[in-house]
């Protein structure tokens, strides 16, 4: 029997580990701490809700086909706004808007690929992509991260051959959360370019870099549309996941070849969503920056108090963004971990397995813990249940 392109990959772990809480009763002195979806749990700010409640009632257009890549107006917004953070020299040619990031990495690797391509992805990987090149026929070939959680370029091109399409990076990274050096990308920059491939980097969480300025120089190399793909999503800056509206950054050419995978797909991107990361773009500066600056006060929380975990044999492995990459002390599989902390602590997230090739050993060790939605009381629950787990 024919295997089917879904049947190539595996169950969506998100959805996966909801199912875990079926049935589960959590008493109100210790409610669930769900860390599992790297999402806000907050709808848009008022003035942004607003904003989308005019477009609907007053933009006629918000309710028809736009085009295919996207409202004109967000295209050049997107691009004025990289240009001032990247100092670069994009133009609306180079954006196309999606429905969320996840499409951005479809579209890119439908006009990368063929079936039996290759793409390097660095482990632990971001399940989303690994599952989408399993369905397009295109190899994943893991690259293992180091100690530091960050992928060496040397390796990676020890993995290049003639089937190698593209590098996909993510940075800030998910699961790991570390922060990959500028030098590091520029590096996987030139290797790309020097061997005819494309570097694609998923910049979904950018926006919560703890780095101030630009994260790296890609824009501003030359020729970098020809090598490099930015990726990037409007959906945790403005707390618009269920909207979908994400951006993929390349050649016009490319984005020629693009438009023909999402006008088939989706044919255009909502359009009020589109509306409101405009809007966002438009008005919404300080309040990103505040959020910014929330979720590195967050994040500082964690590291500060690790020690009670450390003290019990964790380890933090990586850290930033939304996610906290911790090595647990148990003498079980994180799969089989992740659900028994439902049980034992009440507690959600995702196994390290999740990220890794199905015969890895280092993700049996591993947790992700999306601490996002965790204030500092919440992230201080969130180590006292964690310290007492005697599994």
């Amino acid at each position: 029997m024919t295997l089917t392109r879904t049947a190539s990959t595996f169950a969506p772990p998100v959805m996966e580990a909801r199912r875990w809480i079926e049935g589960v009763n959590f008493p109100e002195d210790r409610p669930l701490i769900n860390v599992s979806q790297a999402a806000p749990v907050d709808p848009p700010p008022d003035a942004l809700r607003q904003a989308m409640a005019d477009a609907a009632l007053t933009k006629d257009d918000a309710h028809l086909y736009g085009p295919v890549l996207g409202m004109t107006a967000l295209r050049a917004g997107l691009s004025d706004q990289i240009n001032r953070h990247y100092d670069a020299r994009t133009t609306a040619e180079n954006i196309a808007i999606t429905s969320g990031c996840n499409q951005a990495f479809a579209a890119a690797i439908a006009a990368l690929c063929n079936e039996g391509d290759e793409v390097i992805l660095p482990t632990p990987w971001y399940f989303n992509h690994k599952m989408w090149l399993d369905m397009s026929g295109v190899a994943s070939v893991p690259l293992p991260a180091g100690d530091d959680m960050l992928p060496d370029v040397a390796a990676a091109e020890a993995l290049i051959t003639d089937r190698t399409r593209a590098i996909a990076l993510v940075t800030p990274n998910n699961p790991a959360g570390v922060e990959y050096p500028d030098r590091l990308v520029l590096d996987f920059f030139e290797l790309a370019k020097a061997r005819g491939i494309a570097l694609i980097v998923d910049e979904t969480y950018r926006d919560f870099d703890s780095r101030s300025g630009a994260p790296h120089t890609l824009f501003q190399q030359d020729g970098w549309d020809e090598t490099f793909i930015h990726l990037y999503s409007f959906s945790k800056t403005y707390r618009l996941t269920g909207h979908r509206v994400g951006a993929l950054v390349t050649s016009p050419a490319r984005l020629a070849e693009a438009e023909k995978f999402l006008d088939t797909v989706a044919i255009c991107p909502g359009q009020i969503g589109q509306y409101a990361a405009f809007w966002g773009l438009e008005n919404l500066g300080n309040w990103v920056a505040g959020e910014r600056n929330e979720i590195l006060v967050r994040r500082k929380a964690i590291a500060d108090g690790f020690p009670v975990l450390a003290d019990k044999g964790w380890e933090l492995m990586g850290l930033g963004a939304y996610f906290a990459y911790m090595k647990h002390p148990f003498d079980m599989s994180s799969a089989e971990l992740a659900p028994k902390m439902v049980q034992e602590a009440g507690i959600l997230c995702l196994p390290g397995t999740m990220f890794w090739p199905e015969d890895a050993v280092e993700g049996r060790q591993q947790l992700r813990i999306a601490f996002a939605n965790l204030d500092a009381r919440g992230i201080d629950n969130l180590y006292t249940r964690l310290s007492a787990l005697t599994l």
